[in-house]
């Protein structure tokens, strides 16, 4: 009996295993062009522009922000009062602008019992910093953010940001 569980569950491995070897889904896929409109409200909207409604739209309630440089922000609330006192505050002089660099997103869904529950998205991205005006070419990054499905709508839950260097 213990051969035999043993077998099946080594045939599952294996066939499991195939399955996942070309998970990320095609750039013409419904699921890709749903997550490429997310990251465009997110961050050409919502970071670029200091939209916080962005922010308070696509986060997740459980949402943790991730950043090798400037730590963990363990909240939505946390990150929206970062960005509305820090960056987007209107006194400050600073502002940075994201873009996503063309052809580095990948998007892999994420199942339970064959039934999409969210997706990992990663890429990288550049950062440009503005003063007064002046903007100049900032730092490049890597980045996964996991979304995940919730009340039938897409909300990012976690943020990674890291491998931050200069170009």
């Amino acid at each position: 009996m213990k051969k035999l569980k043993f077998i099946v569950f080594s045939i599952f491995l294996v066939f499991g295993s195939f399955s996942t070897i070309n998970a990320q889904v095609e750039r013409n896929s419904e699921l890709f062009k749903i997550l490429k409109s997310k990251d465009s409200l997110l961050f050409k909207i919502g970071f670029n522009t200091c939209d916080i409604s962005q922010f308070k739209n696509l986060m997740s309630e459980d949402f943790e922000f991730y950043h090798d440089k400037s730590g963990v922000l363990n909240s939505k609330e946390a990150f929206i009062k970062v960005m509305e006192n820090g960056l987007c505050a209107k006194t400050n002089p600073y502002k940075a602008r994201r873009e996503l660099i063309a052809g580095s997103m990948k998007i892999y869904p994420l199942y339970n019992n064959n039934e999409l529950y969210g997706a990992i998205q990663n890429g990288n991205h550049r950062f440009f910093e503005s003063f007064e005006g002046n903007e100049t070419a900032g730092n490049i990054a890597k980045f996964s953010h996991l979304w995940i499905i919730e009340n039938k709508q897409w909300h990012v839950k976690r943020i990674l940001s890291f491998d931050h260097q200069m170009p």
